[in-house]
């Protein structure tokens, strides 16, 4: 795990696993952080025959905040991570899905063997624009201590109850400032709202898988649909699929890439 500066920010990167085989990058979602992956992780050990990639997104957990949250600044940032790899898999939720379909563009410098999504949302209504906008204009919330600033990132990302406020995850979603706690994650970096989904599908060039939890309030596999009738339900699981059931998430990789060879 180390800092590596792309782009002019600093980025958490954190990566393992083989260094002669095909490279997969991971990518969290709005207000998470790659230890989002860890169930994910475990499995690639034994798993995943190459070098597997996992960051903190700019603005979000262990990386810098930044001036710009445009998907395009994220997608820029992935592609500078898979300099000289080839044709390697990216896989991601919901925020990270959606960075994953746009590098399939090929506008990045890269072309994907493969992208493997969960919880892309598809569309936004008016209401849940206008609570975006909210939430990038909010001042910092801060915390008298770690465990309630835990006890928020868990809540916020929605892994209330899948995730305990004093697990690894939680604590790389806070941040310490002279003695009070706040939310590591950047309010601004809910800019990525503002990007079209559906125009970014259809520049994709590579194979993008799209998957949903059957339970997921967010997007359904119905909206998925829309874009690709071959979308796949997950059944019984939510929004964060990836940490409720890391198996079933490492399934669709493992197809997607066993299909991209």
């Amino acid at each position: 795990m180390s800092l590596r500066t792309v782009g002019g920010t600093d980025l958490w990167v954190e990566e393992g696993g083989k260094s002669d085989g095909p490279t997969l990058l991971l990518m969290h979602g709005l207000s998470g952080t790659g230890e989002t992956w860890a169930g994910l992780r475990e499995i690639l050990t034994d798993q995943w025959q190459g070098r597997w990639i996992i960051p903190d997104m700019r603005g979000h957990g262990r990386s810098a905040h930044c001036a710009a949250y445009g998907i395009g600044n994220h997608a820029a940032d992935m592609a500078a991570l898979l300099e000289g790899a080839d044709n390697p898999v990216v896989a991601g939720h919901s925020m990270g899905g959606l960075v994953g379909i746009m590098l399939a563009s090929g506008m990045f410098g890269i072309m994907p063997a493969a992208v493997v999504t969960v919880g892309v949302k598809v569309d936004w209504t008016e209401d849940e624009f206008a609570g975006m906008a909210k939430l990038i204009s909010m001042p910092v919330r801060w915390f008298d201590s770690a465990a309630e600033a835990r006890e928020r990132f868990v809540l916020v990302t929605g892994l209330k109850g899948l995730v305990s406020p004093d697990s690894d995850l939680a604590h790389t979603g806070v941040t310490e400032e002279d003695g009070k706690w706040r939310l590591a994650a950047d309010n601004r970096a809910a800019a990525v709202a503002y990007a079209e989904t559906r125009d970014i599908y259809r520049s994709a060039r590579a194979p993008v898988l799209l998957a949903a939890g059957e339970q997921d309030r967010m997007v359904s596999v119905a909206d998925l649909q829309t874009l690709d009738t071959a979308a796949q339900l997950l059944p019984g699981l939510g929004h964060n699929a990836h940490v409720e059931n890391p198996h079933a998430f490492w399934e669709l990789i493992a197809d997607a890439a066993g299909g991209a060879k």
